[in-house]
């Protein structure tokens, strides 16, 4: 499947854009889970202010999606129309540490790195980054958090673009932050972010990093492809626990299955397709419900079309639900 080429229709100010313009990108290749259909148009900006220019002149009337590093993140088969921008490390990677406990990260960043940076300048509190797969940018948009801190509580201030170009400062408090999720302003793209840690060692801060990587590959599917943790923890649950319970360890359908190793994990084995991973993943849903009566939600994003004749039903009877998200 493609889409009719977007770029010429855009007229002669595209020429000026720095970054890279790729039509119909497929998308399973920036997937941690390998799979989706293409992007109309993909754009990779070279810095925020190629970002900016690109969307001041971007038409209104066409949809942009922002994806991260792909690592929380479903795409469907059929792909996803309008531009899909993503900020690559190069232009938005950059880290600056200020006297005291704060440091200035740049969006494209992996959390990874930002936990290290961190460490290495006696600042405490970000280790916790070092259990969450993916770049910042995700991070600040869902709230991302483990091993009892999440980004709400590190965040000072947020750097951003508007689907008009305008670039905005955003306070944590703007940011509306709850379990998982943010209320900020809509189509912001976040661009850097500044955090606030304690003062710590570092040696005993990279101590414990190295506990959090030993835990998270014994008890997670690290290696495998997958979209990380899958649903939500009810209040007062755990997610994993309430897929176990309902029988659905190991549980297959296609290439898709339930990790055996953590059960809030979905992992494509090898050929799975989106339709087959969303499939499983309300087939989960469907049998929790059944067995305990809580509805879980999705930890995962999901976005873009169904394949024609591949849709999927919320908890397999409901409502279909498609397009960017």
């Amino acid at each position: 499947m493609s889409f009719p080429d977007l770029l010429p229709e855009l007229g002669p100010w595209i020429s000026e854009v720095r970054g890279s313009l790729t039509p119909n990108q497929e998308l399973a290749k920036v997937s941690w889970f390998r799979v989706g259909g293409p992007a109309q148009l993909y754009f990779q900006p070279a810095d925020e202010d190629d970002l900016v220019f690109f969307l001041k002149n971007l038409p209104q009337e066409i949809r942009v999606t922002v994806i991260g590093s792909g690592s929380n993140l479903l795409i469907r088969d059929g792909g996803i129309d309008g531009v899909v921008i993503r900020l690559p490390s190069k232009g938005f990677g950059e880290i600056e540490v200020f006297e005291g406990t704060r440091l200035r990260v740049g969006a494209g960043l992996p959390d990874v790195k930002v936990a290290t940076a961190a460490a290495q300048a006696g600042i405490d509190g970000l280790s916790f980054y070092r259990g969450i797969p993916g770049a910042i940018g995700g991070a600040l948009y869902m709230n991302a958090g483990c091993y009892g801190t999440e980004t709400n509580e590190r965040v000072v201030e947020l750097r951003g673009v508007t689907r008009q170009g305008e670039v905005v400062t955003l306070t944590n408090a703007e940011m509306g932050y709850k379990y998982r999720k943010s209320n900020g302003p809509s189509g912001v793209i976040f661009t850097s972010a500044v955090y606030e840690g304690v003062p710590g060692d570092k040696d005993t801060i990279l101590a414990r990093m190295r506990e959090i990587t030993e835990k998270r590959e014994a008890s997670q599917p690290t290696r495998g492809r997958t979209g990380g943790s899958t649903f939500k923890n009810p209040e007062g649950h755990s997610a994993w626990k309430l897929v176990d319970e309902a029988g659905c360890r190991g549980l297959r359908i296609g290439d898709a299955q339930v990790s055996e190793l953590h059960t809030n994990f979905l992992l494509n084995l090898d050929g799975a397709s989106a339709h087959d991973i969303e499939t499983l993943g309300e087939t989960v849903r469907k049998r929790v419900r059944e067995t305990s009566g809580i509805s879980l939600s999705w930890e995962i994003r999901r976005m873009g079309y169904f394949s024609p004749g591949k849709e999927v039903r919320e908890f397999l009877d409901g409502e279909v639900f498609q397009g960017a998200a």
